[in-house]
C-alpha cells in the first residue's frame, strides 16, 4: 500500500494535543508510521513535501519532519506533467500547494492521499470524477483498513 501525506498531516503529531480531534488524528498518524517502519506500507515523498518542510521556521519541528520523510521509499519529482495536472486540479477550487500534492500522489500511484484538511477532503469528494485518488482523513482511513 502506497501512502502520501501532505505536510499538515505530517505536522499533526507535533500540534497542540489538547483537542480530542487533533489527538486522535495524531495517534492514527503514529500508527500508520509504525506500519511504514515495519514495511507493511510504503511512504511516498515529493518535491512539494520537501519544499514545505524546508520552509518550516521552527527548526526542531523541521528536523522532526525531515526524520519522518526519511522513511519514504519513493520520491516524486515535480515535472511538467505534474505542473499541468496541478493546474487542472486548481480549476476545481483547490489551492496551489494542495493541487501539487494531489498531482504528485496521482503520479506516484498512491493508494491514498492523507490530509487533516477537511475543506480539501470535501473539495476532492465534490470532484471525485476528475480527481483520480482517494483523499481521506488519516483517522477515518485507518478505521477502514485495519
Amino acid at each position: 500500500m502506497k501512502i502520501y501525506f501532505d505536510v499538515c498531516c505530517l505536522n499533526r503529531p507535533y500540534d497542540d494535543q489538547n483537542q480530542d480531534k487533533i489527538h486522535m488524528e495524531s495517534e492514527a498518524i503514529i500508527t500508520i508510521f509504525k506500519h511504514i517502519e515495519y514495511s507493511d506500507w510504503l511512504l511516498l515523498n515529493s518535491g512539494i513535501v520537501n519544499y514545505e518542510i524546508n520552509n518550516t521556521s521552527d527548526i526542531e519541528r523541521k528536523e522532526r519532519l525531515l526524520s519522518l520523510i526519511k522513511l519514504s521509499s519513493e520520491f516524486i519529482s515535480i515535472n511538467n506533467e505534474i505542473h499541468s495536472r496541478a493546474k487542472k486540479i486548481q480549476e476545481f477550487g483547490i489551492k496551489t500547494y494542495d493541487s501539487l500534492h494531489i498531482a504528485c500522489a496521482e503520479n506516484g500511484h498512491a493508494d491514498v492521499f492523507l490530509t487533516t484538511d477537511d475543506r480539501l477532503i470535501k473539495a476532492v469528494k465534490r470532484n471525485s470524477d476528475e480527481i483520480k485518488i482517494e483523499v481521506e482523513n488519516p483517522l477515518l482511513w485507518l478505521y477502514k483498513v485495519i
